[in-house]
């Protein structure tokens, strides 16, 4: 295969454009934790002429995303240092915002979206307990009106904008090609046929996220917990390994495992979609944000996420013209797939994906305001 071009953001420092203060990354914890073995999948070797390197990367892939359904993306095209400014673009978000925009652009989950800004008290858009949280949700309508965006933020959206479509057209289509191939599925199956266009996150969303330190109190009402465990209802999420451990992953031993800081690297996690799709061939792993080790506690951890997302207005099934699907049939064993297979089987009609995404998001509102005491 020809090789991918890497990502060539915009110039940070175009006329009109302020100056942003450095992202520092903090210090990774010093603590020995019971952290999670996760594989690590080299995107660069798809350009690989050797097609026994393809295929041995195929195989990994099927693995990780069979065992774990979490694995590490590394040399996927966008560098270090490119990176970081995403990071310090964030940063500043948080330090600019005006209390005026918080306020006009506040979050509604009731919509069945996390659309705009949410406010550091809880998942719903009145204020509940403080849960140190600050988000801000680039949705196609925030892509699509300006209007919608923090005005500090507004000088910097051609490197936001660049960045995500890189994200989405570069990164998310090689990972899709990997899995297709999995499924024996031609390499633009789940592009052209279950992923979302039309904006840089096509139907999904990107997501700024600051998680500040709470006070012991908070902490103990909590019981730790930030974010409850859960799956994720798209297709594909694409995290940033960050130093401050926050993320746990529910493994195989039934146990709760951080996920390991890694430069540069991005954490990938399997959507309720994407299993969906696979028949249970791919498995999306229960996941939860937790306080971090006790050598960070007092660190703030900033946070960049891009939701991918299916065609709203698909209906889920399993792709029946895999090889794979065909040969081996569908994994009902666990997980989501488990799940829908049972409807399926009672006549409960099938959602479509944008029907899914509003019920669990809805699901995720109910089990946060009860874990933070607003109910």
């Amino acid at each position: 295969m020809p090789a991918t071009a890497p990502f060539a953001p915009p110039a940070a420092d175009l006329p009109g454009k302020p100056a942003v203060r450095d992202w520092v990354p903090p210090a990774p914890t010093q603590e020995k934790h019971n952290f999670a073995d996760l594989r690590t999948i080299d995107l660069s070797l798809m350009d690989s002429d050797d097609p026994a390197v393809v295929a041995a990367l195929v195989e990994s892939v099927k693995v990780a995303i069979r065992d774990d359904g979490f694995l590490f993306l590394e040399n996927y095209g966008i560098s270090l240092e490119q990176l970081h400014r995403q990071f310090s673009l964030a940063q500043y978000l948080y330090d600019h915002m005006s209390e005026g925009d918080k306020q006009r652009l506040l979050f509604d989950p009731d919509t069945g979206k996390w659309s705009g800004y949410k406010h550091p008290y809880g998942f719903k858009r009145h204020r509940g307990p403080a849960d140190g949280i600050e988000q801000f949700n680039w949705y196609p309508e925030e892509w699509k009106d300006s209007n919608r965006l923090p005005k500090c933020i507004l000088p910097f959206m051609d490197e936001i904008e660049a960045f995500c479509n890189y994200l989405t057209k570069s990164v998310n289509r090689r990972l899709l090609a990997l899995f297709s191939r999995v499924l024996e599925l031609p390499d633009d199956y789940l592009w052209d046929h279950v992923q979302s266009h039309g904006t840089p996150t096509g139907e999904g969303y990107f997501r700024h996220a600051l998680f500040r330190p709470v006070e012991k109190t908070t902490e103990q009402a909590s019981k730790g917990l930030r974010m409850h465990g859960h799956t994720d209802f798209g297709l594909t999420t694409l995290l940033f390994s960050v130093p401050i451990s926050c993320l746990q992953i529910w493994g195989r031993d039934e146990a709760w495992h951080y996920v390991p800081y890694r430069p540069g690297a991005l954490v990938i996690n399997i959507g309720d979609t994407l299993e969906i799709v696979s028949g249970g061939h791919f498995k999306a792993t229960r996941h939860r944000v937790y306080k971090p080790p006790q050598d960070q506690l007092h660190e703030e951890r900033l946070s960049l996420v891009l939701f991918n997302s299916s065609v709203g207005d698909l209906r889920m099934t399993p792709a029946a013209s895999s090889p794979l699907i065909q040969r081996e049939g569908c994994v009902e064993e666990q997980g989501v797939y488990k799940e829908f297979a049972a409807k399926m089987k009672r006549g409960i009609p099938v959602p479509t994906n944008r029907e899914w995404r509003e019920i669990q998001i809805a699901e995720a509102v109910w089990l946060l305001t009860i874990r933070w005491g607003e109910r």
